[in-house]
C-alpha cells in the first residue's frame, strides 16, 4: 500500500486528507476552520465523525490538532510515504507538480504578491508539515500549472507590455488541479483519450472557473491574474468594469482597500442575493419567493453561459462541456438554466438523467444524439496524492 497525506491551508482554514493510492481511497479527511479565531476541527475517519473545538490561533496550532488526531486513529509517521500540498500560485515557473526543496520555496514565495491571502498560508503548511514529518518527501501540487499551455494570445491583458515583462501581470487561470481530474475522469467516461477531445470543463464552487480543454491540454481559462476574474462566485465578483472602482472611490470616498474588500468578500451571489453565499440556502429560498435569491440564480446561469460560449472559441470543437464542483456536480436547476442559455450549442437537457445527476447514465444530461453535457465529480485530493506518488516513485508495501 502507499499512503499520501494531502494538506490544503487555506487563509483561515486546513484541510486535510490521508489517501490510500493503491485504492483511491480516502482512509481519513476533515478540515480545521476559522484558523486565528475560535477554532474548529472537523473529520472523519475509521472510527466515525469527530467536531470539537481545538487550538488554532495559526496555521501551526492547526496542524498540531490534525498530526494529534492522525495518531489517536492509529496512524504515524512511518505509516505516511509521502505529503502532497496543494500551493495556489506558482506563476510562470511551475507547469507540473514538483518535489519542495528550497528553491522550489524561493519560487513559491516570489509569488506571494500574487497570492497574497492563499500562497503564504500555502507555505506555513508546507514549513509546518516538514518540521512535523521529517525524512518525508514533501511535493507542491500547484492551482495554476495545468493552465501554463494557455497560449500568449489568451494570456496577455490589452495593457502595456511593461506590466507583463516587469511585474508578472497576465491571465494565470486557477482550480487546475480540478479542471485536470475532471479532463481524464470525462475522457474515461466518454470512452476515448483525452488527447483526442475538446472539452470544456465548469468547476462551481464558492469560487468558479471554467476552462477550455483542447485535445488535453488547458488553452483558455475564465479566472486571471487572481481568482477574482470570470464567474460571479459565492462572494467574489467575477468580471466587472474595472471603472467601477474609481467610480467608487469618487462617489463614495472609498479606498482602495474597502473596494477589494467589497469584491472579494460582499459580492457574488451574496451581494446579489443580499441573502447568502450558499447556492443552497439561494435555492431553497427563490422556491419560496425570495426576490433576491432568485435574481442572484439568475445571473449567476447567464453569467456562467456567457463564459463558457466565449471559451468555445479557443476550441476547434466541442466534444463535451463537464459540470464539477460543489453546485456542478449537485445543482440540477443550475444546470439545466445554464444549458438553456447554451441552446445556440445545441443541447438538448434530458430532465431525468439531470435530475440524478447523471449518475445512471455515466454523467451524460443531455438526450441522446444531441450536444453533450455531463456531470464530473471532482476529486482533488487524489489527484494530489497521485502527483505525489509518482513524483517520489513510491513503491508499493508488500
Amino acid at each position: 500500500m502507499a499512503r499520501v497525506l494531502v494538506l490544503n491551508c487555506g487563509s483561515s482554514s486546513v484541510k486535510f486528507a490521508l489517501i490510500e493510492t493503491t485504492t483511491s481511497e480516502s482512509i481519513a479527511s476533515g478540515l480545521v476552520e476559522n484558523v486565528g479565531g475560535q477554532a474548529r476541527f472537523r473529520a472523519k475517519g475509521p472510527q466515525g465523525k469527530v467536531e470539537k473545538a481545538v487550538p488554532g490561533k495559526d496555521h501551526g496550532e492547526a496542524l498540531e490538532a490534525v498530526i494529534k488526531f492522525f495518531q489517536n486513529i492509529g496512524v504515524h509517521q512511518e505509516d505516511i510515504h509521502a505529503v502532497g500540498h496543494r500551493v495556489v500560485h506558482g506563476g510562470e515557473a511551475f507547469s507540473s507538480s514538483v518535489l519542495i526543496e528550497e528553491k522550489v520555496l524561493a519560487a513559491i514565495r516570489a509569488c506571494n504578491d500574487l497570492a497574497p491571502l492563499h500562497n503564504p498560508a500555502n507555505l506555513v503548511g508546507i514549513e509546518v508539515a516538514r518540521r512535523a514529518f521529517p525524512g518525508l518527501p514533501q511535493v507542491a501540487v500547484f492551482d495554476t500549472a495545468f493552465h501554463q499551455t494557455i497560449p500568449q494570445h489568451a494570456f496577455l491583458y490589452p495593457i502595456p507590455q511593461s506590466l507583463y515583462r516587469e511585474n508578472g501581470v497576465r491571465r494565470y487561470g486557477f482550480h487546475g488541479t480540478s479542471h485536470r481530474f475532471v479532463t481524464t475522469q470525462a475522457a474515461e467516461m466518454l470512452g476515448k483519450p483525452a488527447s483526442e477531445l475538446c472539452i470544456i470543463t465548469a468547476h462551481l464552487g464558492n469560487g468558479c472557473s471554467a476552462t477550455a480543454v483542447r485535445f488535453g491540454k488547458s488553452v483558455d481559462t475564465t479566472m486571471g491574474l487572481t481568482p477574482m476574474e470570470g464567474i460571479p462566485m459565492g462572494t467574489r465578483s467575477g468580471s466587472i468594469d474595472p471603472g467601477i472602482q474609481e467610480y467608487l472611490h469618487n462617489s463614495k470616498g472609498w479606498d482602495f482597500k474597502r473596494i477589494t474588500q467589497l469584491l472579494n468578500k460582499e459580492s457574488g451571489l451574496l451581494g446579489l442575493s443580499e441573502l447568502s453565499n450558499d447556492m443552497r440556502t439561494l435555492a431553497e429560498a427563490a422556491s419560496k419567493g425570495h426576490a433576491g435569491a432568485a435574481l442572484a440564480i439568475d445571473v449567476f446561469c447567464y453569467r456562467l453561459a456567457k463564459e463558457i460560449a466565449s471559451l468555445t472559441i479557443a476550441l476547434p470543437r466541442l466534444d463535451a462541456l463537464v459540470f464539477t464542483g460543489g453546485i456542478g456536480e449537485n445543482n440540477a436547476g443550475v444546470r439545466a438554466r445554464t444549458l438553456a442559455h447554451l441552446a445556440i450549442h445545441g443541447f438538448v437537457l434530458d430532465s431525468a438523467r439531470n435530475a440524478e445527476n447523471g449518475q445512471n447514465s455515466v454523467g451524460v444530461i443531455t438526450q441522446v444524439d444531441t450536444p453533450v453535457a455531463m456531470v464530473v465529480p471532482t476529486n482533488e485530493e487524489l489527484l494530489i496524492a497521485l502527483d505525489a506518488e509518482q513524483i517520489v516513485s513510491i513503491k508499493p508495501m508488500q
